[in-house]
């Protein structure tokens, strides 16, 4: 994709809607996602339309694809059990982080950040049991975001007859800021990121690094909605006037390279 491809729309909004889909139940391993997206918009009073914009967390899309751990069935190894005891945290589910992580970047404190096998840095490789039934299990995070994104857009394109973009999203922390904010993991109907480089700003100046990441800022302004213990895991934006493409979550990770921090 070009910076041209990624281009923000010439039209302002003329308002931005974020409405919740609530009424959704449990997800059970081989759910199906459209069906429950769909119904939970019918019990809403929520019609879809072309051009919306639906944000499903990541926990539902998880859950959907089985992907939950019985710590009962896991192994620690030597070096969670040694973490685990010096930090007081289960060692099965340190190990279970361990498994997920393509590169450790600080073992402090007992936090693990890591680098999943997607490209994502995170506190525990996405390995989290909030909001999961079952007191030894854990969840993580769906193996292909994007094409989970663009399983689910296809499904709701096929029943509705309408052209939407899905992002499915996640909670993340932030360096030297407190509190979590939710990205976007998989994105699919639309341009991730909005690019302003080679545009005057308003004092006629041409921007130079003005690239935002609007798929991140749409997920973070759903959050509003979904919350942490509302069982919401379908948010509608509406009004938001994104660049249709064959978009990616995988567009926004910071490439090496231009990673300072690394």
């Amino acid at each position: 994709m070009t910076p041209d491809d990624a281009r923000a729309p010439d039209t302002e909004p003329a308002g931005i809607q974020i409405l919740p889909l609530r009424g959704a139940p449990e997800a059970q391993p081989g759910a199906d996602l459209a069906a429950m997206a769909l119904e939970a918009a019918a019990t809403s009073a929520v019609s879809l339309r072309a051009g919306d914009i639906l944000v499903v967390t990541q926990k539902v899309v998880s859950k959907a694809e089985g992907l939950l751990i019985d710590l009962k069935t896991i192994e620690p190894s030597d070096i969670a059990l040694r973490y685990a005891q010096q930090w007081g945290r289960d060692p099965r589910q340190v190990e279970v982080v361990l498994r997920e992580s393509a590169r450790i970047v600080r073992m402090d404190r007992g936090l693990i950040i890591a680098q999943t096998r997607h490209g994502f840095v995170c506190a525990n490789a996405g390995v989290d049991a909030s909001n999961v039934p079952g007191e030894d299990v854990v969840c993580l995070l769906p193996r292909d975001p994007d094409g989970s994104a663009a399983r689910l857009r296809a499904e709701l394109a096929r029943r509705t007859g309408l052209e939407l973009a899905v992002i499915i999203s996640d909670s993340f922390g932030r360096p030297w800021r407190q509190g979590i904010v939710n990205v976007a993991l998989g994105v699919a109907g639309m341009a991730p990121l909005a690019d302003y480089r080679g545009q005057p700003d308003d004092f006629g100046r041409v921007m130079n690094s003005s690239v935002l990441a609007v798929a991140d800022e749409i997920a973070s302004a759903a959050e509003l909605a979904t919350g942490k213990v509302d069982r919401t895991p379908f948010v509608v934006v509406r009004g938001y006037p994104y660049q249709r493409a064959d978009g990616s979550g995988a567009q926004i990770l910071m490439r090496s390279a231009d990673d300072l921090f690394r």
